[in-house]
């Protein structure tokens, strides 16, 4: 069964439109510096998208941090938000070694991981990034816990 089964078609297109939104930046990160550091996008009631970012005050954070800092603002800010999708750049266990990292959730109570491998190697003018084949699969609800 397939998460579409069970999410609204609301809920569907919001979770669409913020993936949409929020993959290309990473993967421009990746073209130009071979590397991003965490951010979110967040969709408010009336469907306004915006992009956060964390900053804990050094110049080479650990990305836990900010993860932990942006999720701690959404969940502020949960009463005001229709649904986010939070990015980060991990690496997986199997021959891809890195990927962009997705993770979207919807009020309604849908939440998925998105992972899409990718290899970055540098050329003599800049960088070519191959990608793998994007997967999904259910993820924890961290802005509107379960038991909301």
């Amino acid at each position: 069964m397939s998460w579409r089964d069970s999410a609204s078609q609301g809920c569907q297109d919001d979770l669409d439109e913020l993936l949409n939104q929020a993959l290309p930046f990473a993967q421009q990160s990746l073209a130009k510096s071979g590397e991003f550091y965490p951010y979110a996008f967040s969709m408010n009631l009336a469907g306004e998208i915006r992009m956060a970012s964390a900053y804990e005050g050094s110049e080479h954070p650990k990305s836990t941090d900010l993860l932990q800092m942006l999720y701690e603002g959404l969940r502020a800010e949960a009463a005001d938000l229709r649904g986010v999708a939070v990015v980060s750049d991990v690496r997986i266990k199997n021959p891809d070694g890195d990927a962009i990292r997705l993770e979207v959730e919807h009020r309604e109570g849908i939440a998925i991981g998105v992972l899409l491998p990718y290899q970055v190697r540098k050329k003599l003018f800049g960088r070519e990034v191959t990608y793998g084949e994007m997967r999904g699969s259910p993820a924890e609800r961290r802005i509107w816990p379960a038991y909301s």
